[in-house]
């Protein structure tokens, strides 16, 4: 398991997520933060981007912030 934390910038034109120099990462989303939709589509991103299901990657706090700490239970 590992938690990384996450700045995220709803509405861009694509979907991204790369690290930031501060050892974060920063995620790009299409998605507007309205329902959950950014929240939905930074788990199936962060999922993409390790390697591992949906259902492993967790938001472990900051659900309505712009700055999320993600949990990634691996194998």
């Amino acid at each position: 398991m590992r938690v990384i934390e996450v700045k995220v910038k709803p509405n861009s034109r694509t979907s991204s997520i790369e690290p930031a120099a501060d050892g974060s990462w920063l995620a790009q989303l299409k998605s507007p933060p309205v329902d959950g939709k950014a929240n939905a589509e930074l788990i199936a991103l962060v999922a993409r981007h390790f390697g591992c299901a949906k259902a492993a990657v967790s938001i472990k706090s900051g659900a309505s912030a712009r700055t999320k700490r993600v949990r990634i239970d691996s194998d």
